[in-house]
């Protein structure tokens, strides 16, 4: 019998994807499914971009491209962020990636080993965990909690530091939850940071475009002080409604650049040129699709929310950003295993358990509303009439 390598063992996955699965077996058995599972825009790519990538075939970009991302796109991004965020950013610190994972992979191998604390957003993005165990690291949940609309608190963070912590993961706004930050409590962390000058933080920034009710999002790349030892990740999947494009970005301190770069090279070598020209189309060409896509967003949030905090037993906060609502279901009763299956196979509405995301998401379920609001009304019917059976 084969034998793997015990780290491999260690590897999770994400949940949702079965959950998917599922969903479409019970739509090819002809049940009537409602799709609020999903974690993606339900938006096509906006087409000057898809255009542009066209372009970049029939102009012959059909080869091999620097490991680190073109010239072009990377001064693209330097750009966009100076935009959007009033800081000036080097291309050389720019690194293209084929999607966002790459960024936490590398970034979680480069400080994650037996003996290392790898502290990250619990309830959060499974791969953090995920990789944080292959890795041998100690995974050390920051706790996302509802009483505080699921944003970190700056103090707990840096109580949980210890001599052996080497890397705080950070996600805002943040997915499960929907949750963000307040730029005080970002202001507050990186000022206790001082004290920890060998601790680095991975910042998930890729919702960083979706955010709601007049709040700004607050990135660490304006923090000088931190930023020798600062990841940022951010992309187009979610802006852009590019998931499947696999294209995403990240920035990176002038000494990790050279290790991240043989890293690509080792991994994947390249991201495909076609979708490299269309990455500067988004950052450079029209960004109404965005606002439109942000304020349809907006719109169902206005929705959902309401309709959920009238279901029995359930009790749901504002998100402050992404696509994601994560309501408290303790009062039904069941537990969120037990309430996404019931949800998916007896009401046809397909949601995430908030077990899914972390030892803190239990009497919790995830919904996207990545979806129509006519879809979102008729999936909250199903569910009140459900929990009244």
């Amino acid at each position: 019998m084969l034998k793997l390598v015990p780290n491999l063992q260690r590897l999770g996955t994400e949940t949702a994807f079965e959950v998917l699965a599922r969903a479409a077996e019970l739509e090819r058995q002809g049940k009537s499914i409602i799709n609020l599972g999903i974690g993606q825009p339900d938006f096509k790519t906006p087409k000057h971009i898809v255009e542009a990538a066209i372009k970049a075939l029939r102009d012959g970009h059909h080869g091999y491209t620097p490991a680190q991302g073109i010239l072009p796109l990377r001064e693209a991004v330097a750009r966009d962020l100076e935009r959007r965020h009033g800081v000036q950013i080097d291309p050389d610190t720019i690194v293209i990636m084929p999607g966002g994972k790459p960024t936490m992979f590398f970034s979680i191998l480069m400080f994650g080993q037996p003996g290392a604390e790898i502290m990250y957003p619990d309830p959060g993005f499974p791969i953090y965990r995920s990789m944080i165990q292959y890795t041998g690291a100690s995974p050390v949940p920051i706790a996302l909690r509802e009483e505080n609309e699921f944003a970190f608190s700056a103090d707990e963070v840096l109580s949980q530091i210890t001599p052996k912590t080497s890397l705080i993961i950070l996600n805002s706004p943040n997915n499960p939850c929907g949750g963000a930050v307040p730029a005080d409590e970002v202001r507050r962390l990186v000022a206790g940071l001082e004290r920890h000058p060998d601790v680095a933080v991975l910042s998930d920034e890729i919702y960083s475009q979706m955010l709601y009710g007049g709040r700004k999002h607050e990135s660490f790349l304006r923090y000088p002080e931190i930023r020798d030892r600062l990841i940022v990740l951010d992309g187009w999947s979610k802006t852009y409604a590019m998931t499947g494009w696999r294209l995403g970005f990240s920035v990176w301190p002038k000494a990790l650049v050279e290790p991240v770069v043989r890293l690509a090279v080792n991994c994947h070598s390249c991201v495909n040129a076609p979708t490299q020209y269309a990455g500067i189309a988004a950052l450079e060409g029209p960004q109404d699709e965005v606002r439109r896509m942000v304020a349809a967003f907006d719109e169902r949030r206005r929705v959902i929310v309401p309709l959920l905090n009238q279901l029995p037993g359930f009790r749901c906060v504002d998100p402050g950003g992404a696509f994601y609502v994560f309501p408290n279901i303790t009062g039904t009763g069941l537990d969120a295993r037990t309430l996404q299956n019931r949800m998916l196979e007896s009401a046809g509405v397909a949601t995430v358990a908030g077990t899914s995301f972390g030892i803190h998401g239990e009497g919790y379920i995830r919904f996207s509303y990545a979806n129509s609001v006519e879809n979102i009304r008729e999936a909250i019917k199903r569910v009140a009439a459900l929990l009244r059976d």
